[in-house]
């Protein structure tokens, strides 16, 4: 029977909802995560009588026609790049973004990567990098005689070393952003890179033209919010439990019908 058929199309498509929102909550306490959201679209509509058409039966056309359809699909998983909370941290090269914009980390292959996640240190030669040693591009190095280090909202990273007066300028943090922040792609260990989906990166300075600044001593949170996405689970449940009933009294109308 066809309605089993549909019915399992909204069974299967309640599981991938049920699986995005169980990735959320697993990111819930995730630097810089950006939820997901699951977008479907019904299937193939078969006309069983096509609306404008006249019939045997009738004189003028039919307004409306009679369509049945198959179901549901899956149409994407958008992430959705909503601003994420502020939490102060204290630490030096801790850096959250406020607005849009993403840092610029080049990979060990040579090729740049993607990140809102500011959870910054400084490796064996001064270089900032990330928590996979990962160098923030462009490079910017600390002197190992720097008592203290300021990066402003603007992205300039100023730092008072020993024997200097004034304070020595290390380099300049820069921004990108994208025509398309969601058609980027997720690599893991919070890093995306670029796709044709995404379009191609514009470089800028924090804070100036469009791009978000820079907090010093904060790290962006999560946008998942734990309340929203427990009612998403229930409606998901919800809906998968509905199909699953679906099939089962398809199932007993089949029977019923057999022994007949």
């Amino acid at each position: 029977m066809e309605t089993i058929e549909i019915a399992a199309t909204g069974m299967f498509a309640q599981q991938v909802a049920v699986e995005v929102i169980a990735n959320n909550l697993a990111n819930l306490n995730t630097t810089g995560f950006k939820r997901r959201e699951t977008e479907f679209s019904n299937l193939l509509v078969e006309d069983l009588e096509r609306g404008g058409f006249t019939t045997p039966t009738t004189d003028g056309a039919v307004p409306a026609g009679v369509e049945s359809g198959y179901g549901v699909e899956l149409a994407g998983i958008s992430r959705i790049h909503e601003q994420g909370n502020l939490k102060a941290t204290g630490n030096t090269f801790d850096l959250a973004i406020q607005g849009q914009g993403f840092f610029q980390i080049t990979l060990p292959t040579g090729d740049t990567a993607y990140s809102r996640d500011g959870t910054f240190q400084i490796n064996g030669d001064g270089e900032i990098v990330t928590h996979l040693g990962y160098t923030l591009a462009p490079g910017i190095t600390v002197p190992s005689n720097a008592t203290d280090v300021t990066i402003n909202a603007s992205g300039g990273v100023m730092a008072k070393v020993e024997g200097e007066v004034n304070l020595v300028n290390l380099g300049q943090i820069q921004l990108v952003i994208f025509p398309n922040a969601a058609g980027l792609e997720n690599t893991g260990g919070n890093l995306l890179v670029e796709t044709a989906a995404s379009g191609a990166p514009t470089v800028g300075t924090p804070a100036a033209g469009g791009f978000g600044s820079l907090r010093q001593g904060f790290l962006e949170t999560s946008n998942v919010n734990p309340i929203q996405e427990i009612a998403n689970l229930i409606k998901a449940q919800r809906a998968y439990e509905m199909n699953a009933k679906v099939i089962e009294t398809a199932e007993k109308m089949a029977s019923t019908t057999t022994t007949a």
